[in-house]
């Protein structure tokens, strides 16, 4: 049995994709079409409760949710394909470091610029300081990590697929040349390399 990654067109599950195809693993891809809020109904629910992408089923059946968590599940079954440093190379706690912030800052405020009604009546205004706020983490990450193209150097890590994905969120596709470009060749990077080039071009085009 292969593993089965419920998931859409954009969303969090381009990461997983991306790390499954690094990987070399196998996946049935399910789709929940966020569109529909498919990811709502309760056959969904009875799989996910939080009715969230993506949901990654184990060959054993096992259920993982949360994006973040389901990346370093596949990082530790599958330690073959280097996708983190090891566990006392300093260099993992430097992508982990940048791949938790990312999680915990700028994932949220995706979650306030898609769904600004879930936080309040001023919608224009909760979405504007969503991506604000989501903006000054990426220039941060831009000026402290220094990618060159990917946060190792040349070596790609897990921390560097999460980048580049939630980098082309957010309107930020157009806003990242200009202001973080070093993110942006980041990115560029994920998407050209050979074994990504394939599932990244059913999320997203590459970026120039």
């Amino acid at each position: 049995m292969s593993y089965i990654l419920y998931g859409d067109r954009r969303s969090g599950s381009a990461t997983v994709e991306l790390a499954l195809a690094e990987i070399g693993a196998t996946a049935e891809l399910r789709p929940v079409s966020i569109d529909t809020n498919a990811q709502l109904a309760e056959d969904y629910h009875r799989i996910n409760p939080m009715g969230r992408l993506p949901t990654l089923i184990l060959p054993d059946g096992t259920v993982v949710t949360e994006s973040t968590a389901i990346l370093l599940t596949l990082e530790a079954r599958h330690p073959e394909a280097g996708l983190l440093p090891p566990a006392a190379d300093p260099g993992r706690a430097l992508v982990l470091r940048w791949m938790m912030l990312a999680a915990s800052e700028i994932y949220p405020c995706v979650t306030r610029s898609d769904y600004p009604e879930r936080f309040g009546a001023e919608l224009e205004s909760i979405r504007r300081r969503a991506r604000e706020m989501a903006r000054e983490y990426w220039q941060l990450i831009e000026r402290e990590a220094v990618p060159a193209p990917f946060l190792l150097g040349n070596r790609l890590t897990l921390a560097d697929i999460y980048l580049a994905v939630l980098s082309r969120w957010m309107g930020n596709e157009d806003w990242m040349p200009e202001h973080c470009p070093r993110i942006q060749g980041l990115a560029r990077a994920v998407a050209t390399r050979p074994r990504l080039a394939s599932a990244w071009s059913r999320h997203f085009p590459v970026p120039p």
